[in-house]
């Protein structure tokens, strides 16, 4: 099932209500389910690989600790920051600045991704290494957790539960 964007992201606890989490695609709602937007964005960091290695572990240590709790909607939001990082660092390797369409974004689409008719900008000519290097270790931490046998048994547990 979509993301729903039309719930209370400010007064919903979703540990308490985790019938109201929805997957989605890729990493949507990453900014807006509470607790763990609070739990894990202070650990979030790209800007280069030390600050990514650093991250991305305290992330998986995050995403770890979730699967252990039974946690799936924990566990799914800590896989987000990790999918998170690696287009973010790889954003800001391509793109100088990180502004990858020009223009504002629409009003009606704001708090979400994509081009939204917008053109995309000219990417760098080379772009920065060390983002590159970042992007790449959120990648494989991202890609572990897609995989984690655990993970992929609580999400179907989930599914089947809840029908997202």
């Amino acid at each position: 099932m979509p993301f729903d964007y039309n719930l209370d992201f400010t007064r919903t606890d979703f540990r308490a209500h985790p019938e109201l989490y929805r997957v989605g695609r890729g990493e949507q709602g990453v900014l807006l389910v509470q607790p763990y937007k609070g739990e894990i964005l202070p650990h979030w960091r790209f800007k280069d690989a030390a600050a990514a290695r650093a991250s991305a572990a305290a992330i998986w240590a995050l995403f770890e600790a979730y699967l252990q709790n039974d946690d799936f909607v924990g566990a799914d939001m800590a896989r987000k920051f990790l999918q998170m990082g690696f287009t973010r660092a790889r954003r800001y390797a391509n793109h100088t600045g990180g502004k990858k369409y020009a223009g504002p974004v629409p009003a009606d689409k704001k708090g979400q991704s994509g081009a939204h008719g917008r053109p995309e900008l000219p990417r760098t000519a080379r772009p920065d290494a060390d983002k590159v290097e970042a992007a790449a270790i959120f990648k494989q931490k991202w890609d572990e957790a897609k995989a984690q046998p655990e993970y992929q048994r609580q999400k179907a547990a989930f599914e089947a539960r809840y029908g997202k």
